[in-house]
């Protein structure tokens, strides 16, 4: 691997913490914030093979641990998205 692609990796991996390995030999970087009213900011950064971000955002999860909104931030800031839970009625 390039010295400046295993530089990068390194970065990322101290940065975050926590990664796991996307097919084609990407990697999806994580790590989390706790907020003052129970609920958890995750940051992820997504890369390809040579440690280029492809995506970057922000996941908040409630106290129950249930996502409930996303910032996209990267290749487009998109603002926050809520998550909103569809109801299914039961027709009888």
């Amino acid at each position: 691997m390039d010295e400046q692609i295993e530089y990068k990796r390194r970065i990322n991996e101290r940065k975050f913490g926590k990664w796991e390995e996307l097919p084609g030999g990407g990697r999806r970087y994580s790590y989390e914030i706790d907020g003052r009213h129970g609920w958890t900011a995750r940051y992820v950064k997504e890369v390809n093979i040579l440690e280029e971000t492809l995506r970057f955002c922000q996941e908040i999860y409630d106290n129950n641990g249930k996502l409930i909104e996303i910032h996209e931030k990267y290749p487009e800031d998109k603002g926050h998205k809520k998550i909103i839970e569809e109801k299914h009625e039961n027709h009888t």
